[in-house]
Formats: C-alpha cells, sequence, structure tokens
C-alpha cells in the first residue's frame, strides 16, 4: 500500500480540522455548477456520483480488495441505506434549486447538524440538553424567516415553499448519512466505505432518472464538462474528504463544518450569477447559523457531551 493511496487514512498527513476547511472550500462551488447546468437535476445528481464512484472504486479495487471481504453484512447493508440516503439528498437538493435562491437552498440543507444531533440522541443515547434545544428552537425560527423572505420576493407560483421544502428534506436525508459515516468508519477504511456508499447512490439516482424519463446522453459537451467538475470538486475533494474525517471528529463536529458552505456558496452566487439574497432571507441565514453554533459549540466544548 502506498503513500498516495493510504495518506487520507494517516493521521500524520491531514489534520482532520484542516482537511475539513478544504473539503467546505470545495463543496461550495456545487450550488453554482448545479445553476450553470441545464440538464435535469436528477440527470446532473447521477452523474456526478457515477463519475465519483469511477474515480474512489479503482483505488478501492486495487489497493484494499481484503478490505471489501472483512466488511461486515451489516456494515455493508448500512453502507448502502447511506448511499440511498445521500441519493435523495441529492435529487431533493438540486431540485429545490430549481425554485428557490442559493442563499435559502443552501442555508436550508445546512441545518442538518440539528438532524445530527436529534439522530444521535435518538439512535445512540446523547443527551440533548437546554442549549441544544435552544438552538434548535432558533434554527428553526431562521429557517420559517427564510422561507418568508423569499415568499415575500417572488409570487407563490414560483414554488419558493416547494424548493424550501425539498432543501430541507435534504438535510435530513444528509444527517442519517453522516450519522451511518460516522458508525462505519469507525471500523472500514475510507475508500471501500465510500466506493459502496457512492455505488449505492448512483443506482437510486439511475432508477430516479429512469423514473421521470430523462435522457442519459442526450447533452452537449459542456454539461459533461460541468458533471466531472461536480464530481472532482464537491464529490471528490468534498464528501469524500469529509467521510475521512468522520473517522476523527465527531458527527456533530463535521456537520457543524460544513455549515461555512452556505457563505461560500452565497458569495459565489453573487459573484458568479449576479443573485442577491434579500434582506429578510439574509437575516434568516443568520438566525439559522446561529442556531446550530449554539446546538454544536456548547456540545464540543462539554468533549462530545
Amino acid at each position: 500500500m502506498d503513500r498516495t493511496a493510504t495518506r487520507f487514512e494517516t493521521d500524520g498527513e491531514v489534520t482532520p480540522l484542516a482537511a475539513l476547511a478544504f473539503a467546505v472550500f470545495a463543496a461550495s462551488s456545487s450550488a453554482v455548477l448545479v445553476r450553470w447546468s441545464a440538464a435535469p437535476s436528477a440527470v446532473a445528481a447521477f452523474y456526478r456520483v457515477l463519475f465519483t464512484t469511477a474515480l474512489v472504486a479503482p483505488i478501492a479495487v486495487v489497493r484494499h480488495r481484503e478490505e471489501f471481504a472483512r466488511l461486515s453484512r451489516r456494515d455493508f447493508g448500512l453502507a448502502a441505506v447511506a448511499g440511498v440516503a445521500l441519493a435523495i439528498h441529492f435529487a431533493a437538493w438540486f431540485e429545490s434549486l430549481n425554485h428557490t435562491s442559493v442563499a435559502a437552498s443552501v442555508t436550508l440543507v445546512q441545518m442538518q447538524p440539528i438532524f445530527v444531533a436529534l439522530g444521535a440522541a435518538a439512535l445512540l443515547g446523547e443527551r440533548v440538553d437546554r442549549a441544544t434545544v435552544v438552538g434548535i428552537a432558533v434554527a428553526i425560527l431562521g429557517a420559517a424567516a427564510m422561507s418568508l423572505g423569499d415568499a415575500g420576493r417572488a409570487p407563490l407560483s414560483d414554488a419558493t415553499g416547494y424548493g424550501n421544502a425539498l432543501a430541507i428534506l435534504g438535510a435530513v436525508t444528509v444527517a442519517g448519512y453522516v450519522l451511518a459515516g460516522r458508525s462505519i468508519r469507525q471500523r472500514a477504511s475510507l475508500f471501500p466505505y465510500v466506493t459502496v456508499v457512492y455505488a449505492a447512490c448512483a443506482l437510486t439516482l439511475f432508477a430516479v432518472v429512469t423514473a421521470q424519463g430523462h435522457a442519459y446522453a442526450a447533452y452537449p459537451a459542456r454539461e459533461w464538462v460541468l458533471f466531472l467538475a461536480m464530481a472532482v470538486g464537491p464529490g471528490l475533494f468534498g464528501h469524500t474528504v469529509v467521510n475521512w474525517a468522520l473517522k476523527h471528529l465527531e458527527s456533530v463536529v463535521v456537520s457543524v463544518a460544513w455549515l461555512g458552505e452556505p457563505i461560500g456558496a452565497t458569495v459565489l452566487a453573487l459573484a458568479l450569477l449576479s443573485e442577491v439574497p434579500d434582506p429578510i432571507t439574509v437575516l434568516g441565514g443568520v438566525v439559522v447559523l446561529a442556531g446550530i453554533y449554539v446546538t454544536t459549540v456548547r456540545r464540543e466544548r462539554r468533549g462530545g457531551g
């Protein structure tokens, strides 16, 4: 096993927080790439994950073949479920970008630390203290303010409420994906795990594309470049690095690191799409972030609760 193949598994090579910062930077480009694409959202999501799978699978097969055999049936099944959850996240979030602003969509989908905290309490027996409850309430209030901000800016026929709801669904499903990853990554190496997850995700999105009746190949070269950019940036350097970090950091810590994504995505949308968020949306986003801050930071100061 050579140095290149194992660098993400070696504590001394890259610090977890530095890796997370890099992942958030890479993931911030996702919303703008989706907006630039003229392909149906399910198709863009499918090819993003398919190309990401193609990038990681050779490393898993060549360098970690024996570790696939050591995956228990339960872990393999959980990884597949995580992939399905990730597929629903992508399908819902990509579609939300067609109905609401980048600022609202990306910030609402970043409510996932709230659902991670709730899932950790329900599934792992971790206590939810008063500060966590207050943080959740504040974040929900901010999400409502963001929805009102978009509704006030555009007529109801623009379906901004539908787009906001899809973004929240994306938050719930990605929380399940993070919780599963935190559990399995304590036992499984990075590349075997993400190969199973991404393959299950790609198969689920393939079914979605088929059910929606979209074409698979009738796209210009520009679209294929965008699909590949989604795979390399937000896929390989975003989600894959996050999955590396899940072995070294608690799920709540990892999930809160994604809170930098709305900032980067909104700045990119302003610079590249000329999309200026209205004051209510900005205020609501700040309140959401404040609520998630309250939910997670006190937990870290207690050493994970």
